[in-house]
Parts: C-alpha cells; sequence; structure tokens
C-alpha cells in the first residue's frame, strides 16, 4: 500500500482525514471528539524527497477520536511509504469497530500490529515510528512505538503526560544520564531503538488521563523536539488561539532548521504536528 499523497476525507460521514507526502504553507483545522484539531505536515527546509511523515484525525462518534502521527525513518527504504501504511492501517482498524469507543483500545492496538507486519512482510527495509492518542469522552489514552512525541499540557504550563522516546538517547534521559540539552545535541539523537517494520516491535500504553477544558494535546514527529525544548513547547501551546500557537511553534522549529545558531538546537527534519484541545465547558 502506498502512502496517500493528499489529503483525504471519507466520503460518506467525514469521519477521517488523512495525510502523508504533504509540503503545507499553513495548518488544518478540523472538529474531533467534542474539540478543536489543527493538523500541520511538510518536509524538511530544502528537501528534494517526500516527506516521510503521515498523519490522521479520526472520529469515531460525537465525542471520541484517534489521532495519529507516524514518522518513516528518513535512513531506511521507502520511509514514507511505511509511514503512510501505518497510518491507513490504524484508520481502518479504527473504522471497522463503527460507532462503539469501548473497542477502540483493541482496534488501535490491532492496527499497529497489522501494520508492522504489512511493513515487515514488504521485505525492503521500511520502517517507522508511531504515536497514537485515544480521545474518549472526558479521557485521553497514549500507544507509542518510537520517538514521535506526546505531549498533554494544562493551561498553566504543568506538563501532565509526556512520552519516553525509544531511543538511547531517550532512557538515558529517562535514567539521568542525560539532561535534555546534552540529547538534543547528541550524535546519536536520530538512532530509534523500537519501530513499526520489526519482527520485535512492543507497543508502550499509557493509562487514561482525564483532560480538563484548558488542557492541550500535542503529537509530534522528532522534527519538532530536535529543534525546540520541552519548555519552549509547553510555553507556545498552553495558551492562546490553538491555530496560532501551533503556526508559532512550527514557525520557530523551521527558523531553527534553516538557520543555525551556536548553542542552538539545529535539525533539519521533516515536520508533522496535531494540537488538539476540548471544547469549553467540559470538565
Amino acid at each position: 500500500m502506498a502512502a496517500q499523497a493528499v489529503l483525504e476525507s471519507d466520503p460518506l460521514e467525514q469521519s477521517a482525514q488523512l495525510v502523508a507526502q504533504q509540503d503545507w504553507q499553513e495548518p488544518l483545522v478540523c472538529s474531533v471528539s467534542g474539540g478543536e484539531a489543527v493538523v500541520y505536515s511538510a518536509r524538511a527546509p530544502d528537501k528534494l524527497t517526500p516527506n516521510e511523515d503521515a498523519a490522521a484525525v479520526i472520529r469515531v462518534g460525537e465525542h471520541c477520536g484517534v489521532l495519529v502521527v507516524a514518522d518513516g525513518l528518513g535512513g531506511e527504504r521507502a520511509g514514507h511509504a511505511a509511514s503512510g501504511l501505518a497510518v491507513r492501517t490504524v484508520a481502518d482498524a479504527v473504522h471497522s469497530v463503527g460507532q462503539e469507543p469501548t473497542h477502540l483500545r483493541t482496534a488501535i492496538l490491532d492496527g499497529i500490529e497489522t501494520a508492522n507486519r504489512m511493513i515487515c512482510e514488504m521485505g525492503i527495509g521500511a520502517a517507522t515510528t508511531i504515536a497514537v492518542v485515544e480521545i474518549n469522552e472526558q479521557h485521553v489514552r497514549p500507544y507509542h512505538v518510537g520517538d514521535s512525541v506526546i505531549v498533554v499540557v494544562g493551561g498553566l504550563g504543568k506538563v501532565k503526560l509526556q512520552t519516553v522516546s525509544h531511543s538511547p538517547v531517550g532512557m538515558a534521559v529517562e535514567s539521568g544520564m542525560l539532561n535534555e540539552a546534552e540529547a538534543m545535541h547528541h550524535d546519536e539523537r536520530h538512532i530509534v531503538s523500537n519501530f513499526v517494520g520489526s519482527a520485535s516491535m512492543r507497543i508502550e500504553i499509557g493509562t487514561p488521563l482525564k483532560l480538563s477544558a484548558r488542557d492541550t494535546v500535542m503529537l509530534a514527529s522528532d522534527g519538532l523536539c530536535d529543534n525546540l525544548h520541552l519548555d519552549e513547547i509547553v510555553a507556545r501551546i498552553r495558551k492562546g488561539r490553538l491555530v496560532t500557537a501551533t503556526e508559532q511553534l512550527v514557525a520557530e522549529a523551521q527558523q531553527r532548521m534553516q538557520h543555525p545558531q551556536n548553542g542552538i538546537p539545529h535539525k533539519p527534519d521533516d515536520l508533522t504536528v496535531i494540537t488538539f484541545r476540548p471544547n469549553r465547558g467540559r470538565s
């Protein structure tokens, strides 16, 4: 299955929007799960080959949905095909449960496992990371494989959830052997130790987290976190209009990709971000 080259929408219920191989100038805004999602995806600056990221916003009833970001491994063959296949397979699995949100967990796991098998069967060494957020009524649950990040931030800037990257550098940060600044400048920060397209793939699942009205959920490929520190990301997404905050986040990451400065993070890469907030009035 090839990655989709354009934005797709379900023709019957507008139940999913899938993004792959995009090079957008501005984000897409859409409604999902009783809230607003903002999606952005673009190639690395001056890159001539396809964007290897893919993403999806999948609606499951009025107050449930699924957000997905996948980052095809750039050092492997057909990274864009792997990420597109993974996102499409998860979307198909989620759609298979219809409007029954109690089956979302099983559908997401089945979708990732099926994508892993299909990518392995391609036999060309393709691989991708994947980050998935299940939004079910007022709760979110993260699933991830690799180093694409999921963060939940409160309106006052408290980090309520942050996934740990499946990479040697990510594990070193989690264990206290490296701090965030050292990790962002580490020579091996690009190495991923767990990915979709591997016989030994493992899926990390978080516990459900109740969302407050001012919380912001963010999923992103490593093009974001390799160029902005966590406190910089939190400061941009915790307040203000969601689309404006996302635009500022993307602009700052791209600025650093294009204009290296001593001591400032700099790693040109494809960049995909999804941000989400529940509508006001929910608690």
